[in-house]
């Protein structure tokens, strides 16, 4: 039995982990889950799976977790709570595999920790290599740790990569990677509509079933620009060599380009449970859930280039691609607190781009040396954006008076 411990269980790709795993008892079992603050629902969880350890990061939804626990007679679950439990699990003997799942630079230090432990590291978070990615790399391969993406996208380029390509190295023959993105719910909106758009609005995405933030960045492209540079550290690419293209339909997942002419794409269904169960029995296969692609009902498969002006985070991702080092966790960091103020609703959606502009403008990067380092940019990056939000919301309620 392999053992797997999933961090961000009660999140969307945690949840499609389980769905997986539950088709296949007789081959996995769940030692441990972790979540954010959802109580309510990890609860049910470990009275489903009934793992060894349940872990919050929320420390103060720690009682209520106890208390449900209780209530159903599941005492045989060890509950923790902090950061410093989620590295615990994720470095656990008995967890052969961690699905890193936690949304933003939260899942940090937990993602670093399996790698160390030499774990296969099923990464759904994109944060900790956007931040740390050489660092992260360099922890996997030291301790011969398998880092296996789950992003739909970045797990279809390593189907189609040779199969002697390892992580962090430029693959021989590959002219460029195609990375599609589906645009979101706002591809055609008009400038002056978009800078009216709720926060509903930019979580209603057309194609995938996602979380708020992961939403949002969808609908500023900001998430594909993550995913330019996730892609460059783990395939060791050049900037150059990714580029963008709209493709609407969420069909074709992404392409591989080699300096032959040939174009190796990957398509299937818009649905995570192929790229998890990919990373979970890979170098095979197994059953997922998913529905097959039906290539005469999907009939067109469109593409068209992404608009950087009116889109702007994705050009702000390209520009940090380029500049390396530290520059890509300042852009992170400023775009969490951004989004999360247009989530609070104290920012338009335009604003997010502004904010996160002006945070790069500000602060030099310089090379990644260390996890203190990455993360003290970080937080100095956080800093500056929440003093910018102030600015722009007057500018707002300015040009509304």
């Amino acid at each position: 039995m392999i053992g797997v411990a999933v961090l961000g269980s009660t999140g969307s790709i945690g949840e499609n982990t389980l769905d997986v795993l539950a088709r296949h008892p007789d081959r996995f079992r769940v030692v441990a889950l972790a979540a954010n603050r959802n109580a309510a629902k990890l609860a049910d969880q470990v009275i489903r799976w009934r793992p060894d350890y349940a872990v919050l990061a929320d420390e103060t939804a720690v009682p209520e977790l106890n208390e449900r626990l209780a209530r159903a007679g599941r005492t045989g679950t060890r509950v923790l709570a902090g950061e410093s439990a989620l590295v615990e699990v994720a470095s656990l003997p008995e967890a052969h595999y961690v699905m890193a799942a936690i949304v933003g630079a939260a899942g940090l230090r937990s993602t670093f920790a399996a790698a160390k432990a030499g774990k296969r590291l099923l990464l759904a978070n994109k944060e900790s290599l956007v931040m740390a990615g050489p660092l992260l790399i360099a922890a996997a391969r030291e301790s011969g740790a398998t880092l296996l993406p789950v992003d739909s996208e970045h797990s279809a380029i390593f189907q189609c990569l040779p199969a002697n390509a390892r992580t962090g190295e430029s693959p021989k023959g590959v002219r460029r990677v195609l990375l599609t993105a589906s645009g979101g719910p706002f591809l055609d909106w008009p400038m002056e509509r978009l800078a009216a758009c709720t926060p509903e609005q930019a979580c209603a995405h057309p194609n995938w079933v996602m979380g708020r933030k992961i939403s949002v960045d969808s609908a500023t492209l900001m998430n594909k620009g993550l995913e330019l540079i996730e892609a460059v550290l783990l395939f060791g690419l050049d900037p150059s060599q990714v580029e963008v293209v709209v493709h609407r339909q969420s069909i074709v997942h992404s392409l591989v380009e080699y300096i032959d002419g040939s174009v190796l794409a990957q398509l299937g269904s818009p649905d995570m449970r192929t790229p998890i169960a990919y990373a979970l029995a890979w170098p095979e296969r197994l059953s997922s859930g998913v529905e097959f692609l039906d290539l005469i009902r999907a009939a067109r498969l469109e593409f068209c280039a992404p608009d950087v002006e009116r889109f702007r985070c994705l050009a702000l991702a390209q520009t940090a691609a380029r500049a390396g080092g530290l520059s890509p966790a300042i852009l992170n960091a400023a775009n969490e607190v951004a989004v999360q103020a247009f989530l609070e609703r104290r920012l338009n959606f335009l604003d997010i781009a502004r904010v996160s502009e002006a945070v790069l403008a500000r602060m030099t990067g310089g090379p990644v040396r260390g996890l203190d380092e990455v993360l003290g940019a970080d937080a100095e990056a956080r800093r500056l954006a929440r003093e910018r939000i102030p600015t722009l919301q007057s500018r707002e309620r300015g040009a509304h008076a």
